[in-house]
């Protein structure tokens, strides 16, 4: 099922809330909407593969737990068909199904409870990033190499030698933050700030999902933690 009216003020961005329950999707839309952008909102699987496929949404915010298939067998088809920001709404905090989520295309992830005012400013920051990507397409500041590692930033693309690695936004953001000063250790605080636009790192897992799927992916070798401080980009 879904409603596909816009509502809100679409001439910034549409989205698309899919979330099976309907008072939270009716809250989660209204927000929105209130905030200044189109809403799109579906309550199952098939409704926001076809609602994605009608409407182009600018970013998704996808429940997990979905009627029909589920939230992650959603974001495989939605990112096989074009690429989009993916902000995982999800009661399910075990490190495993976050890094599940992150590894079928989604950029993002907050638990319920969620606050209303953490949604968006994520949702806002997704989209900025995008925008950013866009800006630097063609520059020379677009390029970054450190060693066998190759960063585009316009087109957003790692090399590793000459295989190419496949990153999500936020993972490929993080790793630009990381090499801006390789072997500088930069606090979680820092990374939050600079990756997420949030303040306060307290209270929250994200960064550390999110450094061990791109560890994963680039070498666990390259990432240094460094215990009760952050992170270093090892060359």
């Amino acid at each position: 099922m879904t409603d596909t009216t816009p509502t809100g003020d679409s001439g910034e961005h549409l989205l698309l809330v899919v979330e099976d329950d309907p008072t939270i999707n009716q809250a989660l839309s209204d927000r929105l909407a209130a905030e200044g952008f189109g809403v799109i909102r579906a309550v199952d699987g098939p409704g926001a593969v076809a609602a994605f496929a009608e409407h182009h949404p600018d970013l998704v915010l996808l429940d997990v737990m979905l009627p029909g298939y589920d939230g992650l067998e959603v974001c495989r088809r939605i990112q096989a068909e074009r690429p989009v920001p993916v902000l995982m709404l999800t009661a399910r905090v075990e490190e495993t199904d976050v890094l599940v989520g992150l590894g079928v295309g989604a950029d993002d992830y907050v638990t319920k409870p969620f606050r209303m005012r953490e949604v968006v400013a994520r949702v806002r920051t997704l989209l900025r990033r995008v925008e950013r990507a866009a800006e630097l397409v063609n520059t020379p500041e677009a390029l970054m190499s450190l060693g066998d590692l190759h960063l585009d930033r316009g087109a957003r693309r790692v090399r590793i030698g000459s295989d190419e690695i496949h990153l999500t936004p936020l993972e490929f953001d993080l790793l630009v933050a990381l090499a801006s000063e390789p072997g500088a250790v930069h606090t979680r605080e820092e990374l939050m700030s600079g990756v997420w636009g949030w303040a306060d790192a307290r209270g929250t897992r994200t960064l550390d999902s999110h450094v061990k799927s791109l560890r994963a992916k680039i070498g666990a070798e390259r990432v240094r933690t460094v215990h009760g401080v952050g992170y270093a980009l090892e060359v």
